[in-house]
Formats: C-alpha cells, structure tokens, sequence
C-alpha cells in the first residue's frame, strides 16, 4: 500500500505535471482512434471516416502551447468514448490549405465532422469538462471512471486491496482531486494504519469536494481512527467497565475501539448505552459521537439504519 501512495504522491498531487504537460504535443498516430493527417489523406480520414462516427478535426502547430494542453484533454476524452467518435489531428504549419479553406483563423480549433459536413467546433484550450460536453453533444454519454470505481470496489469485496488502490491511484493520476477515488484510497491508507498518508490524500480532494458524501465519510474514518489509536489497549478500557459499569469514559473509549475493529453494532450499543445513563454527559458526546459514527458508516449502512432507529426512540419516547 506504500508503494501505492508512493505512485499517487508522484502522479495525482500535482508533482511534475507541469513538465509532462510542457511536453506533451500533438505526435504520431496514437492508436486506430488517434491519428494525424495531411493535405492529400484529410478527406479519407475525415470526410469519409465521419460517415461511420463523429471526427473531430484538431488544427494545431507545434509552437502553440494551448494546442499541447488541449491535444492531451482530447486524447484523454477520445479514448474515454471507446469508438464514438475519432480524432484527427492536422498540424497548419506543414498543411494550411485545408484550415485555410474552413476559415481556420485562430489556434487550437477543433471543428466536428459527421456525414462528410462540419457540424460544429470551438476553439482555445477549453478546460476537460467542456470538452466532453462538446463531445457527448456529439456521440452521446460518454465511459468515465464510474467502471473503474465498481472494479475497485468489487476487488476490495475481493480482499484484493492493492489491486483497489491500484485503480483509485490511477484515477487521480488522471483526473486530479476526484472525490471518489480519493476518499476510496484514503479508506484504504486508514485500514491499513497509514493515517498521515491518508490525511495527505483527503487533502488532494479537487475545490469543493469534500462536501462530497465520501469525503465526508473518509474524513470521519481517519478522524475515527485517530481516536482508537490515542485509546490504545482495550483490555484495561474493559477491565475499567466491569469495575465501574458508570465509567462513560471508559464505555465511550470501548465503543471506539469496537469501531475500529468494524463490530459497528456493537459500538453503537455502547454509546447508546451512555445515552440512557446520561445524555449531558460531556456536553451530549455520546450522540455526537455516534453521529460521527453514521457519518463514517454511510447512511445506508445496516448499522446505521439500525443505530439511527435505537436513537430516535430513545430520544423521542
């Protein structure tokens, strides 16, 4: 797992990403979806191609550092749609007749082809999400990292950890700041002991994510996790309760630890248990702590559900 965070330390916090960006630039076919043209092939790459999908036509030069940046945002979402559409890159220094001929005036410019016609374009280095609009506006919903989640997701049920913070490092390489995968990897830093690291990650999370649920959720874990290890032995926390069952702190450091151990009911049942003897207890820290608990847990947890309903009705009745 440390190698993992190694990767992303490397990759999604931003650390050379400059310097690939500066050079990156438009090059060479990059696969059947991915390919430069000349005067002589644009009709066959383009025209004709477009009667089968949607061609986006990418006038550049390799002066334009505007044309490096978008060149690897349309790369990125071209391979994202899985054949949709295809992307056909033209560089104007060494062929100006045909932009020259659509009007082509300023760079980058990006102009759609389908059945043989131009349909539509933009041009300047548009950020990634306008981009893909312009594109699904073309070839419809495109893939996106929701798959990749579900793979992390079912490998993690898979007991194959590594395999599911593989994935969610390779999403944030990709996408920066993604609140999903970051809060997936930074679970999986806390389950594995590796709070400071995880702290790191949660706090990659992109400009208002973390109102996002799993952030929140990740947040409340490494929070979670801070507290069981200041508690550290649960042994004396126990001998303490069977000494002094009126020990709250002791039952509310006990519940701590259950958590920790993923016994969620069983935590649950101890703060709870609190609340009955004394909800002022700490200024109310029982129920704020259990409420902490749902927010880790996830409101559709059993767990919680079950909690939730024991709160109300002690609450309420």
């Amino acid at each position: 797992m440390a190698g993992i965070f190694s990767r992303w330390r490397g990759q999604g916090s931003g650390q050379g990403t400059g310097e690939a960006a500066n050079e990156a630039k438009p090059q060479g076919a990059a696969g059947a979806l991915v390919k430069d043209a000349t005067t002589a092939s644009f009709a066959a790459d383009v025209i004709a191609e477009s009667a089968r999908q949607p061609v986006l036509a990418d006038f550049w030069a390799p002066g334009c550092e505007p044309c490096k940046q978008l060149a690897l945002v349309l790369e990125k979402i071209v391979k994202a749609a899985g054949g949709k559409v295809k992307l056909v890159r033209m560089n104007i220094d060494e062929h100006p007749e045909i932009p020259g001929r659509l009007g082509v005036r300023s760079i980058p410019a990006v102009i759609a082809f389908q059945h043989g016609q131009p349909i539509d374009g933009f041009m300047g280095a548009l950020p990634e999400r306008e981009v893909k609009g312009f594109v699904e506006r073309l070839a419809g919903p495109l893939n996106d990292d929701a798959d990749r989640l579900a793979e992390a997701e079912a490998l993690l049920a898979a007991g194959d950890a590594e395999g599911a913070a593989e994935l969610y490092a390779a999403i944030i390489a990709e996408n920066p700041g993604d609140p999903a995968a970051v809060a997936g990897l930074a679970k999986l830093l806390i389950s594995a002991g590796e709070l400071e690291s995880a702290g790191t990650v949660l706090a990659s999370v992109a400009a208002g994510g973390e109102r996002d649920t799993a952030i929140i959720a990740a947040r409340a874990a490494l929070d979670l996790a801070g507290q069981a290890a200041a508690v550290g032995d649960a042994s004396g926390v126990m001998r303490k309760i069977a000494a002094n069952p009126g020990d709250h702190q002791a039952r509310f450091d006990f519940a701590i630890l259950l958590n920790a151990k993923n016994r969620r009911e069983e935590a649950a049942a101890e703060l709870i248990e609190i609340i009955k003897r004394d909800r002022a207890w700490t200024d109310d820290g029982a129920r704020k702590q259990l409420l902490q608990f749902f927010d880790a847990w996830g409101a559709v947890d059993p767990a919680t559900i079950s909690a939730r309903r024991k709160l109300s009705t002690l609450l309420f009745s």
